[in-house]
């Protein structure tokens, strides 16, 4: 399965079953239809992407400090802030999306274990090199 698009249906099936685990295993946290549970993932996927990494960059020295505990923090807090954007989605409490964070983070670390991580595709040319065609001649150049 290598087509990207296909990646990224797995990536978002897999982060569906994680909310729908939260949901059934916390009493804190509900969805009400599974349409719903399609505008959970895509805002949390859209989250992870944007601002998860605009959140990690300032609180850098919070993380280090903690050991790696502020990442959960900032995980609940993405998944508290999609309970209040999106209607039909419920998360009661911080701890609540503390323990929903810490479930879809778990299900997605168990799903890498079995999917391996997700690659970026690079397109090789004739010779076997992956990265952008080369100008020229043959040997190995530095260009400054």
């Amino acid at each position: 399965m290598n087509h990207p698009f296909m990646q990224l249906l797995l990536r978002w099936s897999i982060m569906a079953l994680g909310v729908t685990i939260a949901t059934k295993v916390l009493p804190g946290i509900a969805c009400d239809e599974p349409s719903t549970l399609l505008v959970v993932v895509l805002l949390l996927s859209f989250f992870n992407a944007i601002l998860k990494p605009l959140l990690v960059l300032f609180t850098l020295p919070f993380i280090v400090f903690t050991m790696g505990f502020g990442i959960v923090l900032i995980n609940a807090i993405l998944f508290s802030l999609v309970g209040r954007l999106v209607n039909g989605f419920y998360v009661d409490s911080f701890w609540t999306a503390i323990g929903g964070a810490l479930i879809v983070s778990v299900t997605n670390f168990v799903a890498n274990m079995f999917l391996g991580p997700a690659k970026a595709q690079v397109k090789r040319d004739r010779n076997g090199r992956g990265g952008p065609p080369r100008r020229g001649g043959g040997g190995d150049v530095i260009d400054v």
